[in-house]
């Protein structure tokens, strides 16, 4: 892949002098026939001190090693399976790229069977954020490890000081480092979600990562979590916006503050402050009390750094025709008592429906009919309506979509590939059905696309 790796290399290094090494490994496109090789396969990690836990990985390594790739430019990546006994595959989270090359079993390819490969092969259209997981046995390999970042360079590239991607996630561990057991409870999943009780970053908890003095800094969070949301704080003045789900937001907007539903990123740049030593605190806020993620701290470089912040520039993202869109209505509901709650991950319970529809397990005979029916090249209004007292992170794959409203809370309009629909909250998207294929529409809190929440559309 022709791609100048340079400055996203000068952005690792800054990122690796910190404290704590946050871990992060760039993975390498060296190879004769693929851009690069990820390895699906067991591996002893150390997420706690002195704890060794047996994790599921690519290539051995949690995080996952970050992919690079260029706006515009083919990219070929090679998956191995050398799980024991699972089945795998890879979903590129909000890339808009050919439904073969999705990720999806059964819809997409066929499962990657222990012993076998395959290669997505795609030009990513959009500059941003984004991430990769399996789609297929997801709960069991995302909570194990499973997830990684794929960062489009922009075709203009931008000039940042620093460059650094957060991966978020909460791991559910004992007290030994190990896995628990039990990375599934039916009861929370009837409700957020089963949450984790270890916190890290970039497979570090709450490091400390060094910053150029003076600097123009973007931070690129992903909540790669399973069920957990978080309210990002940066404690620094002028923190601004700089896009979500990959997109830019133009212009950016002044706010520090954001709340990241499982699957969602988010862009935030600033400039550094001008003395080496200061600390800026990056929190999850919440109504239990501040938790700390990470903390920034200043040092000083040789080298002179842009002390502003590059203008954004926009995706390749056709805008729908509100005036001629049709409207769809989704139903998001809760509905515990269609199956009896069991203890067990092997029984896999129905909690969620959307409209009245669940689907629990992707087969070969088990996708039914879709959620809605497409034309090609139409304009579309989602109206998406929750009922239950719990947050979802809807996501729709193949597609960004502009956020247009909602009945309960403000919302300056914005492109994004997943949004949180709040308890008994009613909010509006819409796109141009510009992708052709069958496409998974779900919630990314795992539990619950496992338990009934997820569907697909049919674009034709």
């Amino acid at each position: 892949m022709k791609t100048d790796r340079r400055t996203f290399l000068q952005s690792l290094a800054v990122l690796m002098t910190g404290v704590y090494c946050p871990r992060l490994i760039l993975a390498k496109p060296n190879h004769p026939d693929v851009d690069y090789i990820l390895i699906a396969k067991q591996a002893p990690i150390n997420l706690m001190p002195n704890g060794k836990a047996t994790a599921l990985t690519y290539n051995g390594n949690i995080p996952a090693p970050v992919i690079q790739a260029k706006q515009g430019q083919r990219i070929r990546i090679k998956l191995i399976n050398h799980l024991e006994s699972l089945s795998t595959s890879i979903h590129w989270h909000g890339l808009r790229i050919p439904n073969a090359m999705d990720g999806v079993p059964f819809i997409s390819h066929p499962p990657i069977k222990p012993g076998q490969s395959f290669i997505y092969d795609f030009i990513p259209p959009d500059a941003g954020t984004f991430w990769y997981h399996p789609h297929i046995n997801s709960l069991p390999q995302m909570a194990r490890g499973m997830v990684g970042l794929i960062i489009v360079e922009e075709k203009l590239p931008l000039t940042f000081a620093a460059d650094i991607p957060l991966s978020l996630k909460k791991w559910r561990l004992k007290a030994d480092g190990e896995f628990k057991k039990q990375q599934f409870i039916p009861r929370k999943a009837a409700r957020h979600g089963t949450q984790g009780n270890w916190q890290t970053v970039n497979g570090n908890a709450q490091p400390t990562i060094n910053i150029p003095v003076g600097g123009a800094i973007r931070l690129r969070f992903a909540n790669l979590d399973n069920s957990v949301y978080y309210n990002i704080h940066v404690a620094h003045e002028q923190v601004k916006m700089l896009a979500l789900d990959g997109m830019p937001l133009l212009p950016s907007r002044e706010q520090s503050e954001y709340q990241l539903g499982a699957g969602m990123r988010l862009d935030l740049g600033f400039i550094a402050p001008s003395k080496p030593g200061i600390e800026i605190p990056v929190l999850n806020k919440s109504a239990m009390g501040d938790e700390v993620l990470l903390t920034l701290k200043t040092s000083q470089q040789r080298q002179p750094f842009p002390k502003r912040l590059p203008d954004m520039l926009a995706n390749p993202v056709q805008h729908p025709d509100l005036a001629s869109a049709e409207t769809k209505l989704f139903t998001f509901d809760w509905d515990a008592a269609v199956s009896p709650v069991s203890e067990k991950e092997a029984e896999m319970p129905i909690f969620w429906s959307i409209n009245q529809r669940s689907l629990t397990e992707m087969t070969m005979g088990n996708l039914g009919e879709p959620l809605a029916k497409l034309t090609l090249g139409k304009s579309y209004i989602f109206v998406l309506k929750n009922t239950s007292q719990y947050h979802h992170p809807i996501h729709l794959h193949g597609y960004s979509f502009t956020v247009l409203e909602s009945d309960k809370r403000k919302i300056i309009p914005y492109i994004a590939d997943t949004v949180m629909l709040g308890k008994n909250e009613q909010i509006k998207v819409a796109f141009v059905a510009d992708n052709p294929g069958k496409w998974m529409f779900h919630c990314h809190v795992i539990d619950h696309m496992e338990t009934g929440l997820m569907g697909y559309i049919e674009v034709s």
